[in-house]
């Protein structure tokens, strides 16, 4: 989603070239294939020709994922009249050495005036509110519509995915599964039933991102799948009505905005606890927040979705969003069910904070060696 939009834009500036190449660094190219990257810059490019190099081997200082854009203003050209040096920072969001680039939605930090959880649960403690109140208050108008479009995307991706059997492409030969786990949850007693349907939903959403399809980043790409399967699974087999999962997804979208400002949400920068990790805890906290948790229980909640992914690394086989990525969507989301079961049963008093687990977090992915954190070089993705 980055790098598309970053080729958007930069075509949109660049109406006269005739040509671009684009260099791709670090993780972005490591991975960049089995993210279908190049496709995506080509989409963005589109209709000129587009030469992608790939430097898995130069990373540069400021993020891991960096895209060099050139335009070239004839064929015959080989000096570019402009470029552009850019990085895809995660959940579809660019960033310069300057600064995060505008992408025409209100900057973030005119939106929320607290910026850690500590601070807003003082504010909503003092006022009376509760998260989802919170978001709505800082929010403007678009707010309900927007989560309304999200969450039908969501549904639609899950009920398109369950029917989906067919070979992911990509050359690990791996079948999608949804539809058959959905099949054979039928034959379960209803609580072994329940669980296993929240697999099939999480490997829906999985399966159809790893196939190129419409996904909603809930909050990447990569772990897409954890947050729309808990909302689909508390839809279908608890009733709860999508007015109380716009406001769950409300909360959830604050939790993961604090991740974002305090720590990151890209697995190249800190490892797939960044990304899984921060679905579990929209996940946890959307639930939590459902069946009728305090502001200290969905804290406490968050706290464990995250503290219970610290150190998860970011290995994928051939650089692809499949294994493990996809099986991972699939045990956080039943994770996040089990953390909102213990939260309900505490009264929501816990010794780390949900600010002190994301610093940690950001910590353990800073010291975490570049081989576990979206390249492709290390851990799962060894060949044997």
């Amino acid at each position: 989603m980055g790098p598309h939009k970053a080729a958007e834009m930069f075509a949109a500036r660049t109406p006269q070239a005739a040509h671009y190449r684009v260099t791709l660094y670090g993780s972005l190219a490591a991975t960049g294939r089995g993210h279908h990257t190049d496709k995506a810059i080509s989409r963005g490019l589109a209709p000129r020709q587009v030469d992608i190099l790939w430097r898995p081997d130069i990373v540069k200082p400021f993020h891991t994922n960096g895209m060099l854009f050139e335009a070239f203003a004839s064929e015959e050209a080989t000096e570019p009249f402009d470029t552009w040096l850019v990085y895809s920072i995660g959940g579809g969001y660019l960033a310069t050495e300057e600064g995060v680039v505008p992408l025409g939605i209100t900057p973030e930090g005119e939106v929320y005036p607290h910026n850690t959880m500590k601070d807003i649960m003082e504010h909503i403690d003092k006022e009376g509110l509760s998260f989802w109140e919170y978001v709505e208050q800082c929010e403007d108008e678009s707010l309900w519509p927007y989560l309304e479009e999200m969450w039908r995307q969501m549904q639609q991706t899950i009920e398109e995915g369950l029917q989906d059997d067919r070979v992911i492409p990509g050359g690990l030969h791996l079948r999608s599964k949804a539809h058959q786990y959905f099949v054979r949850a039928s034959g379960f007693k209803p609580s072994l039933q329940s669980r296993a349907l929240v697999i099939a939903y999480a490997l829906a959403t999985s399966e159809q991102n790893a196939c190129g399809a419409r996904i909603v980043t809930a909050p990447t790409c990569g772990s897409s799948g954890v947050l729309p399967a808990v909302l689909y699974h508390l839809k279908k087999s608890h009733g709860f009505s999508d007015r109380e999962i716009l406001r769950a997804m409300a909360t959830a979208g604050l939790f993961a905005n604090v991740i974002k400002h305090n720590a990151t949400i890209s697995g190249a920068e800190a490892g797939c606890q960044a990304e899984v990790g921060s679905a579990c805890v929209m996940a946890a906290v959307a639930s939590n927040q459902i069946f009728g948790g305090s502001p200290k229980q969905i804290e406490y909640a968050a706290e464990m979705a995250m503290e219970h992914n610290l150190g998860l690394t970011c290995d994928p086989l051939c650089g692809l969003v499949q294994i493990p990525c996809i099986e991972r969507n699939a045990m956080a989301a039943l994770r996040a069910l089990d953390i909102n079961i213990y939260a309900m049963m505490s009264d929501g008093r816990h010794i780390i904070s949900f600010d002190k687990v994301v610093r940690t977090m950001k910590l353990t992915g800073h010291d975490l060696p570049s081989l576990y954190k979206e390249t492709s070089l290390g851990g799962l993705a060894l060949d044997d």
